[in-house]
């Protein structure tokens, strides 16, 4: 494979990596509730907190994506390495639905708000999204042991 076409997607997964982490930055300041607090008191509100420690496996599964061009760049596509990076995108792709399932729970039942459709709308299709994600993962894993085992069978045999 040309390493443009990995230098493309780690060019891709940076820029989505940026974007993400500026909007953890800037939405919480311009978010209704933080309307004429300081900055100490809009990042120490406890909702706030739990969107910067759930999305920790979102940077996580990013990470592991990175990782995985790396392995891809220097042909260890067929690793056990690759093997267990995208083990670890399934597993941070599994959290962010359980995380995401939590949230939205919290917002049905315990916020009181008449528009809470919009919020469960958009929670429900990134779960989706992620569900995808994490299941594609899982055919790759078993796609990618598989000729990991074929590989070391025929190591074997050489």
């Amino acid at each position: 494979m040309k390493k443009s076409s990995t230098l493309f997607l780690k060019i891709v997964i940076l820029l989505i990596a940026a974007g993400v982490l500026t909007g953890l930055l800037w939405f919480p300041q311009t978010e209704g509730r933080a309307a004429g607090l300081d900055l100490i008191s809009i990042y120490a509100d406890p909702f706030i907190l739990y969107i910067y420690i759930a999305s920790t496996p979102f940077f996580i599964g990013l990470f592991q994506a990175f990782k995985l061009l790396n392995l891809i760049d220097a042909n260890k596509a067929f690793s056990q390495s690759a093997v267990n990076t995208i083990k670890k995108m399934k597993l941070a792709s599994l959290s962010l639905i359980g995380l995401i399932t939590v949230t939205l729970f919290y917002l049905r039942f315990f916020a009181h708000g008449d528009d809470l459709a919009g919020p469960t709308m958009l929670g429900i299709c990134m779960s989706v999204a992620f569900g995808v994600i994490a299941t594609a993962a899982s055919v790759f894993q078993k796609l990618f042991q598989n000729a990991v085992d074929l590989k070391s069978e025929n190591d074997l045999t050489v």
